[in-house]
């Protein structure tokens, strides 16, 4: 199947976050690359509901959380 997909609003949702399949990747560490596991998300909002620079926020912030999986449990 696909790796990346836009996932679609229905109303009465305001905004929707599509997880795709994860996969290791080369990742730059500054030196070299290294394996890293990567998961693809995507977020579709209505922007007549949601300012565009709040959702990118929230994306970094989530990013960030999955990034230290401890974070998940405080």
């Amino acid at each position: 199947g696909g790796r990346y997909f836009t996932p679609i609003i229905n109303a009465p949702e305001v905004a929707i976050m599509g997880v795709c399949k994860s996969a290791i990747e080369p990742k730059w560490d500054g030196k070299q690359f290294a394996p890293r596991l990567m998961l693809p998300l995507s977020l579709s909002w209505d922007h007549r509901v949601i300012d565009g620079a709040a959702a990118a926020r929230f994306n970094a912030y989530f990013g960030s959380v999955l990034t230290d999986f401890r974070r998940v449990l405080l």
